[in-house]
């Protein structure tokens, strides 16, 4: 992952806002969140995806890079050139590179399942690599992108991961074991919901989350009581603690630690959470776990991975 120099306080971005007093308190004491990352006027959204992308590349080369991203305008749109230099940095000027968005913060974990479906195609080298970047910018956008008024406060952060198979120089850390998504076109309106139709999303959204997550599990072939870790969408302790009474997951296997520090950051919160739980010693080989992303509009992506131990 990479993030930037500082952070803002979440209290700060809401007067900014303009949001209530109730609000604030809603965001603080129910939902957790504290902080949120904000790059500085010295800082770039590309330097965090080089940083972020040399660091999962490892010095080695991919045959294709995808960047999953919910903000449809950037840096990286104003012109090619700005493309080409990104792509040159990471050491993959002559490497394909595509944008997934319009799914929102389903955006990452779908480019996970796209980079999956690119390396098994008929004629596909079993040594095969694709670098998948995920993030935005959320403080370039201080409108209702930065504040997304009753749901979250998004920052701004960027994961990087190389998807590839097996072979005798390298195992992955994370191996695959199935996937399932999920759209509800009610909610189709997005950021112009008005407030019942807000209201009906924060509920049908616990709803396909927990149904969602179960196909995810029934596609690897487990059981709900054979998943020890869930890595969540960074929103809402609330949210998660109500998924946790539908579905039956114990609460403490849901990995909030990072939502007062970091908050939502888009589609990279599943895999900050993922990161963070290994990087603190919290998973074991042979752990299960279940990555989750929810995009407005609304989108539902999970999948299971299972921790092998390290090359």
């Amino acid at each position: 992952m990479s993030l930037p120099r500082s952070a803002d306080p979440v209290e700060d971005l809401l007067v900014r806002a303009g949001r209530g007093p109730m609000e604030r308190r809603m965001f603080a004491k129910v939902f957790g969140l504290r902080d949120s990352p904000t790059l500085a006027e010295d800082e770039r959204l590309e330097d965090l995806l080089v940083e972020a992308g040399l660091a999962a590349l490892g010095g080695e080369p991919a045959q294709l890079v995808l960047y999953g991203h919910t903000l449809l305008t950037s840096d990286l749109d104003s012109a090619d050139a700005r493309l080409d230099g990104l792509r040159s940095r990471l050491g993959q000027s002559g490497t394909a590179f595509y944008s997934v968005s319009h799914i929102n913060c389903a955006a990452m974990l779908r480019s996970v399942e796209l980079a999956r479906r690119f390396l098994t195609r008929p004629g596909a080298g079993p040594a095969e690599r694709v670098l998948v970047l995920g993030g935005d910018q959320a403080s370039s956008h201080q409108g209702r992108a930065r504040v997304i008024p009753g749901i979250a406060v998004p920052g701004d952060a960027v994961v990087g991961v190389v998807v590839h198979a097996p072979t005798t120089r390298r195992r992955p850390r994370y191996r695959y074991l199935g996937g399932a998504s999920s759209r509800d076109t009610r909610f189709h309106r997005n950021m112009r919901m008005s407030p019942p139709e807000l209201a009906l999303f924060q509920e049908a959204s616990c709803e396909q989350t927990v149904s969602t997550l179960r196909r995810a599990v029934d596609a690897a072939g487990l059981t709900m009581d054979r998943i020890d870790w869930v890595l969540p969408h960074l929103t809402s302790r609330m949210f998660w603690g109500k998924v946790s009474r539908s579905s039956g997951i114990p609460k403490d296997r849901i990995c909030m630690d990072l939502i007062p520090e970091l908050g939502h950051n888009f589609g990279a919160d599943a895999l900050l959470a993922l990161e963070h739980a290994d990087r603190s010693g919290r998973l074991r080989p042979g752990d299960r776990c279940v990555l989750f992303a929810i995009g407005q509009g609304a989108y539902f992506q999970s999948m299971v991975v299972e921790v092998e131990e390290d090359s």
